[in-house]
């Protein structure tokens, strides 16, 4: 099964690119199987990660809570299933 973990914080304005630098120098203890990192308008950042495994899964990893000079509010988690398509 696929699961993929989204990540997304919001910088405190005027922080974005050091919020999106933070992000993309995060090393994860394993590598996913895709991870893809967006940027939105308010210096929100996304990260998603897809891994080979199960949705409860207590051992994927996630990324780090940012420093906290960084987030203007608390980080954003959520995890997703793949359905097969009919």
């Amino acid at each position: 099964m696929t699961v993929a973990l989204m990540w997304e914080a919001r910088a405190v304005p005027g922080r974005g690119a050091e919020l999106l630098a933070w992000a993309g120098q995060q090393v994860l203890p394993a590598p996913p199987l895709r991870r893809e990192t967006f940027r939105a308008p308010q210096d929100r950042v996304l990260v998603i990660t897809w891994w080979d495994s199960s949705y409860d899964d207590p051992d994927l990893p996630e990324l780090a809570t940012p420093p906290e000079e960084l987030v203007s509010r608390p980080v954003h988690r959520w995890r997703f299933e793949s359905v097969a398509a009919d």
